[in-house]
Protein backbone atom coordinates (compact mmCIF):
# COMPACT_ATOMS: atom_id res chain seq x y z
CA UNK A 1 0.00 0.00 0.00
CA UNK A 2 2.81 2.36 0.97
CA UNK A 3 4.64 1.66 -2.33
CA UNK A 4 1.47 2.33 -4.33
CA UNK A 5 0.89 5.53 -2.39
CA UNK A 6 4.40 6.80 -3.14
CA UNK A 7 3.98 6.09 -6.85
CA UNK A 8 0.67 7.90 -6.86
CA UNK A 9 2.19 10.90 -5.10
CA UNK A 10 5.11 10.93 -7.59
CA UNK A 11 2.70 10.80 -10.52
CA UNK A 12 0.60 13.63 -9.15
CA UNK A 13 3.74 15.66 -8.56
CA UNK A 14 4.80 15.12 -12.18
CA UNK A 15 1.53 16.31 -13.69
CA UNK A 16 2.39 20.05 -13.51
CA UNK A 17 5.70 19.31 -15.21
CA UNK A 18 3.95 17.40 -17.99
CA UNK A 19 1.46 20.20 -18.49
CA UNK A 20 4.30 22.72 -18.73
CA UNK A 21 6.29 20.66 -21.22
CA UNK A 22 4.99 22.33 -24.33
CA UNK A 23 1.53 21.05 -25.20
CA UNK A 24 0.02 22.89 -28.19
CA UNK A 25 -3.48 21.77 -27.12
CA UNK A 26 -3.48 24.26 -24.24
CA UNK A 27 -0.56 26.67 -24.55
CA UNK A 28 -0.60 30.17 -26.01
CA UNK A 29 3.08 29.94 -26.99
CA UNK A 30 4.83 26.90 -28.39
CA UNK A 31 8.54 26.28 -28.84
CA UNK A 32 9.17 24.22 -31.98
CA UNK A 33 10.86 20.88 -31.35
CA UNK A 34 12.79 18.55 -33.65
CA UNK A 35 10.59 17.06 -36.38
CA UNK A 36 7.62 19.37 -35.83
CA UNK A 37 5.80 21.15 -38.66
CA UNK A 38 3.36 24.03 -38.56
CA UNK A 39 0.58 21.71 -39.76
CA UNK A 40 1.22 19.24 -36.95
CA UNK A 41 1.36 21.96 -34.30
CA UNK A 42 -1.84 23.52 -35.64
CA UNK A 43 -3.62 20.16 -35.61
CA UNK A 44 -2.74 19.52 -31.96
CA UNK A 45 -3.51 23.11 -30.99
CA UNK A 46 -6.87 22.94 -32.77
CA UNK A 47 -6.10 26.33 -34.31
CA UNK A 48 -5.93 26.74 -38.13
CA UNK A 49 -2.36 26.77 -39.47
CA UNK A 50 -3.11 29.95 -41.44
CA UNK A 51 -4.14 31.74 -38.23
CA UNK A 52 -0.90 30.73 -36.47
CA UNK A 53 1.09 31.71 -39.56
CA UNK A 54 -0.54 35.15 -39.67
CA UNK A 55 0.05 35.72 -35.95
CA UNK A 56 3.74 34.95 -36.35
CA UNK A 57 4.45 36.66 -39.67
CA UNK A 58 5.11 33.37 -41.48
CA UNK A 59 4.88 33.18 -45.26
CA UNK A 60 4.39 30.19 -47.53
CA UNK A 61 5.69 27.46 -47.39
CA UNK A 62 5.36 28.14 -43.62
CA UNK A 63 8.64 26.54 -42.56
CA UNK A 64 9.38 26.55 -38.85
CA UNK A 65 12.73 25.95 -37.15
CA UNK A 66 13.73 24.13 -33.99
CA UNK A 67 13.69 26.49 -31.01
CA UNK A 68 11.40 29.02 -32.67
CA UNK A 69 8.66 30.35 -30.38
CA UNK A 70 5.24 30.49 -32.01
CA UNK A 71 2.32 32.43 -30.60
CA UNK A 72 -0.89 30.38 -30.58
CA UNK A 73 -3.89 32.75 -30.93
CA UNK A 74 -6.32 30.98 -28.64
CA UNK A 75 -9.74 32.34 -27.69
CA UNK A 76 -10.92 31.92 -24.13
CA UNK A 77 -14.46 32.16 -22.73
CA UNK A 78 -15.55 33.82 -19.49
CA UNK A 79 -18.96 33.24 -17.91
CA UNK A 80 -20.01 36.46 -16.19
CA UNK A 81 -20.57 35.99 -12.48
CA UNK A 82 -22.48 38.22 -10.09
CA UNK A 83 -20.34 41.21 -9.20
CA UNK A 84 -18.12 40.98 -12.32
CA UNK A 85 -17.16 44.25 -13.97
CA UNK A 86 -15.69 44.84 -17.39
CA UNK A 87 -12.57 46.31 -15.84
CA UNK A 88 -12.16 43.35 -13.51
CA UNK A 89 -12.57 40.79 -16.33
CA UNK A 90 -10.09 42.65 -18.52
CA UNK A 91 -7.57 42.80 -15.67
CA UNK A 92 -8.00 39.10 -14.92
CA UNK A 93 -7.16 38.01 -18.46
CA UNK A 94 -4.67 40.75 -19.26
CA UNK A 95 -6.70 41.92 -22.25
CA UNK A 96 -7.80 45.53 -22.88
CA UNK A 97 -11.53 45.79 -22.21
CA UNK A 98 -12.00 47.55 -25.56
CA UNK A 99 -10.85 44.32 -27.27
CA UNK A 100 -13.35 42.28 -25.25
CA UNK A 101 -16.15 44.74 -26.07
CA UNK A 102 -15.40 44.60 -29.81
CA UNK A 103 -15.17 40.78 -29.79
CA UNK A 104 -18.58 40.51 -28.11
CA UNK A 105 -20.41 43.41 -29.76
CA UNK A 106 -20.79 45.28 -26.46
CA UNK A 107 -21.65 48.96 -26.30
CA UNK A 108 -21.80 51.52 -23.50
CA UNK A 109 -22.64 51.41 -20.66
CA UNK A 110 -21.16 47.87 -20.91
CA UNK A 111 -23.56 46.22 -18.45
CA UNK A 112 -22.33 42.78 -17.35
CA UNK A 113 -25.20 40.26 -17.41
CA UNK A 114 -24.76 37.32 -15.05
CA UNK A 115 -24.40 34.05 -16.98
CA UNK A 116 -23.43 35.71 -20.27
CA UNK A 117 -20.58 34.01 -22.18
CA UNK A 118 -17.87 36.47 -23.17
CA UNK A 119 -15.21 35.69 -25.74
CA UNK A 120 -11.79 36.75 -24.47
CA UNK A 121 -9.71 37.43 -27.59
CA UNK A 122 -6.04 36.60 -27.63
CA UNK A 123 -3.65 39.53 -27.38
CA UNK A 124 -0.65 38.79 -29.56
CA UNK A 125 2.79 40.26 -29.14
CA UNK A 126 4.15 42.25 -32.05
CA UNK A 127 6.14 40.08 -34.44
CA UNK A 128 9.69 41.39 -34.07
CA UNK A 129 11.26 39.63 -37.05
CA UNK A 130 8.52 38.82 -39.57
CA UNK A 131 9.54 36.81 -42.59
CA UNK A 132 9.98 39.00 -45.67
CA UNK A 133 7.22 38.91 -48.25
CA UNK A 134 7.93 36.16 -50.78
CA UNK A 135 8.31 37.40 -54.36
CA UNK A 136 8.92 33.94 -55.81
CA UNK A 137 6.00 31.52 -56.09
CA UNK A 138 6.07 28.30 -54.10
CA UNK A 139 5.81 25.82 -56.97
CA UNK A 140 4.12 22.41 -56.71
CA UNK A 141 4.33 19.41 -59.01
CA UNK A 142 1.86 19.74 -61.92
CA UNK A 143 1.59 15.96 -62.34
CA UNK A 144 2.38 12.88 -60.28
CA UNK A 145 3.94 10.84 -63.09
CA UNK A 146 7.54 9.76 -63.42
CA UNK A 147 9.90 12.29 -65.00
CA UNK A 148 10.87 10.82 -68.36
CA UNK A 149 13.14 13.65 -69.48
CA UNK A 150 14.74 16.31 -67.28
CA UNK A 151 15.97 19.83 -67.84
CA UNK A 152 19.21 20.10 -69.84
CA UNK A 153 19.09 23.46 -71.59
CA UNK A 154 22.48 24.63 -72.87
CA UNK A 155 23.90 28.13 -73.30
CA UNK A 156 23.41 27.85 -77.08
CA UNK A 157 19.69 27.17 -76.62
CA UNK A 158 19.93 23.47 -77.37
CA UNK A 159 18.93 20.64 -75.08
CA UNK A 160 15.66 20.28 -73.17
CA UNK A 161 13.94 23.29 -71.59
CA UNK A 162 11.67 21.66 -69.00
CA UNK A 163 10.42 18.40 -67.51
CA UNK A 164 8.48 15.73 -69.37
CA UNK A 165 6.18 13.63 -67.18
CA UNK A 166 4.97 10.16 -68.08
CA UNK A 167 1.17 10.29 -68.09
CA UNK A 168 -2.02 8.49 -69.03
CA UNK A 169 -4.39 10.04 -71.52
CA UNK A 170 -6.81 12.28 -69.63
CA UNK A 171 -4.75 12.62 -66.43
CA UNK A 172 -5.36 15.88 -64.58
CA UNK A 173 -2.70 18.56 -65.07
CA UNK A 174 -2.55 21.04 -62.18
CA UNK A 175 -1.45 24.66 -61.90
CA UNK A 176 1.96 24.61 -60.24
CA UNK A 177 1.25 27.94 -58.48
CA UNK A 178 -1.56 30.48 -58.33
CA UNK A 179 -1.77 33.00 -61.14
CA UNK A 180 -3.56 34.25 -64.24
CA UNK A 181 -3.92 32.32 -67.49
CA UNK A 182 -2.23 34.33 -70.26
CA UNK A 183 -2.39 31.68 -73.00
CA UNK A 184 -4.76 28.73 -73.43
CA UNK A 185 -4.99 27.62 -77.03
CA UNK A 186 -3.56 25.51 -79.81
CA UNK A 187 0.18 25.81 -80.40
CA UNK A 188 0.96 24.09 -83.72
CA UNK A 189 4.77 24.16 -83.72
CA UNK A 190 5.55 21.87 -80.80
CA UNK A 191 2.99 21.42 -78.05
CA UNK A 192 -0.30 21.04 -79.91
CA UNK A 193 -2.23 22.55 -77.01
CA UNK A 194 -0.55 24.82 -74.46
CA UNK A 195 -1.47 26.68 -71.28
CA UNK A 196 0.70 29.48 -69.86
CA UNK A 197 0.09 30.87 -66.34
CA UNK A 198 1.55 34.17 -65.14
CA UNK A 199 2.43 34.24 -61.42
CA UNK A 200 3.64 37.83 -61.16
CA UNK A 201 7.12 39.27 -60.63
CA UNK A 202 8.26 37.84 -63.98
CA UNK A 203 7.40 34.20 -63.16
CA UNK A 204 5.46 32.01 -65.62
CA UNK A 205 4.78 28.30 -66.06
CA UNK A 206 3.95 26.44 -69.30
CA UNK A 207 2.07 23.16 -69.75
CA UNK A 208 2.25 21.44 -73.13
CA UNK A 209 0.99 18.40 -75.14
CA UNK A 210 -2.44 18.70 -73.51
CA UNK A 211 -5.34 16.57 -74.70
CA UNK A 212 -7.84 19.10 -73.40
CA UNK A 213 -7.61 22.65 -72.04
CA UNK A 214 -10.01 23.34 -69.15
CA UNK A 215 -9.25 27.03 -68.54
CA UNK A 216 -9.53 30.11 -70.71
CA UNK A 217 -7.58 33.31 -71.24
CA UNK A 218 -7.86 35.60 -68.22
CA UNK A 219 -8.91 32.92 -65.73
CA UNK A 220 -7.41 33.21 -62.23
CA UNK A 221 -6.28 29.77 -61.04
CA UNK A 222 -5.14 28.55 -57.65
CA UNK A 223 -2.29 26.19 -56.88
CA UNK A 224 -3.36 22.62 -57.65
CA UNK A 225 -6.37 23.64 -59.75
CA UNK A 226 -6.87 21.73 -63.00
CA UNK A 227 -5.78 23.62 -66.10
CA UNK A 228 -6.08 20.73 -68.55
CA UNK A 229 -5.66 17.00 -69.14
CA UNK A 230 -2.63 15.09 -70.32
CA UNK A 231 -2.38 14.08 -73.97
CA UNK A 232 -0.09 13.54 -76.92
CA UNK A 233 -0.82 16.70 -78.90
CA UNK A 234 1.90 18.31 -81.00
CA UNK A 235 5.12 16.37 -81.52
CA UNK A 236 4.54 14.01 -78.56
CA UNK A 237 4.60 10.29 -79.45
CA UNK A 238 2.79 9.13 -76.32
CA UNK A 239 0.70 10.77 -73.54
CA UNK A 240 2.92 13.10 -71.53
CA UNK A 241 3.01 16.49 -69.81
CA UNK A 242 5.69 19.03 -70.70
CA UNK A 243 6.30 21.56 -67.91
CA UNK A 244 8.45 24.69 -67.87
CA UNK A 245 9.22 27.45 -65.37
CA UNK A 246 10.30 30.84 -66.68
CA UNK A 247 11.66 33.95 -65.00
CA UNK A 248 11.63 37.11 -67.13
CA UNK A 249 11.25 34.95 -70.26
CA UNK A 250 14.27 32.80 -69.41
CA UNK A 251 13.88 29.08 -68.69
CA UNK A 252 14.69 27.89 -65.16
CA UNK A 253 15.35 24.27 -64.17
CA UNK A 254 11.99 23.22 -62.61
CA UNK A 255 13.75 20.66 -60.40
CA UNK A 256 15.48 23.55 -58.59
CA UNK A 257 12.11 25.10 -57.66
CA UNK A 258 9.91 22.10 -56.94
CA UNK A 259 9.74 20.51 -53.45
CA UNK A 260 11.07 17.02 -52.82
CA UNK A 261 8.51 14.34 -53.50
Amino acid sequence: MMRFGLKKVALLAAIPLLLAAGNPATETEHTVEEGETLGGIASRANVPAAVIAAANGLVEPYNVRVGQTLQIPRQRVHIVKEGDTGFGIAQRYGVPFQNIAIANGLSEPYTMITGKRLIIPAVMKAVTNPQPARTEPYFRWPHDGKVMLGYSLREDGGGHDGLDFQANLGDMVRASASGTVVFADKEPKRFGRLVVVDHGNGWRTRYGHLDRITVKLGDVVKTGERIGTAGEAGIATRPEVHFEIMKNNKRVDPASKLPQR
